[in-house]
Parts: structure tokens; C-alpha cells; sequence
């Protein structure tokens, strides 16, 4: 499993290279035009953003990045390329270099999955979903 070796949001972007540090950095950018407010951490070795609970994450990867929404199900009439399963409604994007992904989607995925925080509460509490 690939790992980036880093203790604070900004050490995860720098230790990272090519296309991946581009586009993570992008990433960072569309979250943090979109939603301000949200807290960056570096948890689960990749980085999360919370605002009323997680709200979504970027990852990367050996050969992909990956752009995460705790309620992405509840996304996927904004990008139905998401996938995945499992507890709290999470769904990825799964990003390779030459994957397109505009920046007024990116940052629509963001707003809608900040409101559904502030709708519905944190993700990762019973009864939340």
C-alpha cells in the first residue's frame, strides 16, 4: 500500500511529486474555494476535511488520486463516475493523470457535500444518514 510520509496538510502536498502533487494541490484549491470554512487534517495518512463531522478527503496514491465524500451516494446525479460502498454512504473518484475533472464540478461536488453536513449532521453518528 502506497503511504505519504507526512505530519501536517502542506508537509502531504510537498512530499508528493509530478502529476500527483499537481493535482492534489488542485484538489486543495476547489475545497478550499468552495467551502472555507471546512477543517483540513492530515488523518488516515491522506487529507480530511471536517465541517459538522467529515465531509470528504483526498488520497493519494501509487497511480491514482482519489476524491472522497462521506455522503457521496447521495452525490452521484453530480458525478456519477464515484464509487465504492460500505458505511457512511462513501463513494470516490478515482483520478489518474489524464482523468478529466472540471473545476465547476469539483466544486459543486464540495458545496453539495458541505450542505448535506449541515442538513443531515455528522456523517459517523448514529442515526445521522
Amino acid at each position: 500500500m502506497y503511504r505519504v510520509d507526512a505530519s501536517t496538510p502542506d508537509g502531504y502536498v510537498a512530499v508528493l511529486d509530478g502529476w500527483r502533487q499537481a493535482g492534489v494541490a488542485a484538489l486543495r484549491d476547489v475545497v478550499r474555494e468552495a467551502a472555507p470554512g471546512l477543517e483540513e487534517r492530515l488523518k488516515w495518512g491522506h487529507l480530511v476535511y471536517f465541517g459538522g463531522g467529515p465531509v470528504l478527503l483526498i488520497r493519494a496514491e501509487e497511480s491514482r488520486l482519489l476524491f472522497g465524500f462521506w455522503r457521496g451516494k447521495r452525490l452521484l446525479h453530480l458525478e456519477p463516475r464515484m464509487t465504492g460502498g460500505g458505511k457512511y454512504e462513501l463513494r470516490t473518484l478515482e483520478l489518474r493523470e489524464h482523468t478529466p475533472l472540471e473545476r465547476p464540478a469539483a466544486l459543486a461536488l464540495v458545496a453539495a457535500a458541505v450542505r448535506l453536513n449541515m442538513e443531515l449532521g455528522d456523517p459517523t453518528r448514529p442515526g445521522r444518514m
